[in-house]
């Protein structure tokens, strides 16, 4: 199963959040999911970022693919840093 760590929309109109989660590629957006590690209100000043490093760096090493945005949040809470510094360690 290929697994996808993504944002799943759960705002209001003109109102986005999101929430972080992981989930097959094949689901919708909005649809099934396999476990939330996070959320995202990109509408706070300043944007607020709320995510399980643990449970983000446990997926990252199974083999889930980050969505471009969650990478980006990822590299910002300096998870991807950590993801990259355990690859170089084995």
């Amino acid at each position: 199963m290929a697994t996808r760590i993504r944002l799943k929309r759960i705002g209001a109109h003109k109102a986005p959040f999101y929430r972080v989660v992981v989930s097959d590629s094949r689901s919708p957006r909005d649809g099934r999911f396999i476990e939330e590690i996070g959320t995202y209100n990109p509408v706070a000043q300043p944007a607020a970022v709320n995510i399980d490093e643990e449970k983000a760096l446990k997926w990252l090493q199974t083999g889930a693919q980050a969505s471009d945005t969650v990478r980006n949040l990822f590299s910002q809470a300096g998870i991807m840093k950590k993801f990259h510094e355990s690859k170089l360690q084995k």
